[in-house]
Formats: C-alpha cells, structure tokens, sequence
C-alpha cells in the first residue's frame, strides 16, 4: 500500500473499485422488488467521477435511474454523507418522486461503518430496519426479517422506510452484454452536495511500519544438521 505525496490518500493508480457486497444485495432487492410489484428505481452514491462506473454496474443489472453526488475524492464521514444523501432526497422528492423504499447496505465494507442509513432515516423522519436478510411488501408496509441469536426478528413498517441489509438476502445476478450496453447510453445525474464542515477532518494518513525481519543461512545438506539442532534446542523445542 502506499500514499498520494500528499499523504492525505491510498495511490489507487493501479487499483480498481468495486461495489461492496451489501449494496450489491441492496441494488439486486431494488430490481427484484421492481420486477414484482412494479414502479421506477434510482441508485445514487456519493464520490468522485470515477464511482460512475459502478452506477453503470447498476443500470446494467436493471436500475432505472442513476445519480451522482459529485466530489472532489476526499473522504467524507458518515454524518456528512448522510446529510448529502438526505438533501438529495428531498430534493427528489420536491420534484415528485416520493421514493417508497429507501435501501442501504448494512455497513461499508471498508470502513465498517453502521451509521449512514440510520443516520439518513432519522433526518428523514422515516422508520428504519437494519440487519435484513428478508423483505416483503405488503399492502403499503413491508416485512422485514433479520436473523437473530435463536431465530429470526421480525419487524412490520409502514412505507415510506428506510431498510439496510446485508450480503445474503439474494444472490445477486451479472449484468449482461445489452444490459452494459443499455447502460452507456444512459445519463447519470450528477447534483454537487453541501459539504457541512462538522465532523472529523483528516490531517494526513500514515503507513504501519513494517517490523524487520533477518535470515540466517545455518549452513547447506548435511553439515547444517547440528546447527539446526542448537537452535530448536534455544527454542525449548528438543
């Protein structure tokens, strides 16, 4: 691993991104739910240009709609991504697409965080489940269940809500040739969210030091024999 000369990020020149395994489950939910019970579906997500070809990944699998909120790459921590995402969504709904179903991963799968679709529920005043591994819809509510110690928990919301699952609710599919095709020709909507200055602010990241290690050549064939022995008897070992 190693830094920007600045130290302030990870050199991704030769690394690639991927989506993590929870909003993978969560974009593959999304179009499964639309396929049964009909309706529109957007995936958004917060980062610099190059997160545009994980949208992509999504409307190749069936999602709609795709929006970017746009960054400079910097990293912005789960209260501030939170806010932008709930801006965002009032300013949807402001344009008359009142999202019934609000789905997140459970947490980031580099950080770990549990805290954005929380975080975006209660800026939302909406119900929130988190943990989900089922999801129906029924008759303006959903059912969701999630697994707990000696079975499962089960929780009754009304729509609008906000649910993060995790990885296993499905098995998500592969996007095919026409669907990357019919993706490329889609546009994807890019919004510049309001950065609140809260939170914390990094100064520079730093490198664990590597712990030195030395070898010891004991000797070659036959004759390294006693040395060896001396050895595992320093090490209590014989």
């Amino acid at each position: 691993m190693t830094l920007t000369p600045d130290q302030q990020d990870i050199d991704t020149r030769f690394l690639g991104f991927t989506v993590s395994p929870h909003e993978e489950c969560a974009v593959e939910e999304a179009v499964r739910l639309i396929e049964l019970h009909g309706g529109e579906s957007t995936a958004l997500t917060l980062g610099a240009e190059v997160a545009i070809d994980q949208l992509r990944d999504a409307l190749a699998l069936g999602v709609d709609r795709a929006i970017l909120l746009e960054t400079d790459g910097r990293e912005w921590d789960p209260g501030a991504t939170a806010a932008a995402i709930v801006e965002a969504v009032n300013g949807e709904w402001a344009q008359g697409r009142e999202y019934d179903l609000l789905l997140f991963g459970n947490e980031a799968a580099d950080t770990g965080d549990y805290q954005v679709g929380v975080r975006v529920a209660y800026g939302l005043d909406l119900p929130c489940v988190t943990g989900v591994k089922q999801l129906e819809i029924r008759d303006g509510s959903i059912l969701a269940r999630r697994e707990a110690d000696d079975g499962w928990e089960v929780f009754q919301v009304p729509l609008p809500a906000v649910v993060a699952v995790k990885e296993g609710i499905n098995l998500p599919r592969y996007p095919s040739v026409p669907g990357r095709l019919r993706a490329r020709r889609k546009d994807v909507q890019r919004i510049a969210p309001s950065e609140s200055g809260a939170g914390l602010r990094k100064v520079r990241l730093v490198l664990q030091k590597e712990p030195e290690s030395a070898v010891e050549i004991l000797g070659s064939g036959a004759g390294a024999a006693p040395r060896i022995v001396k050895v595992l008897q320093g090490l209590g070992l014989v």
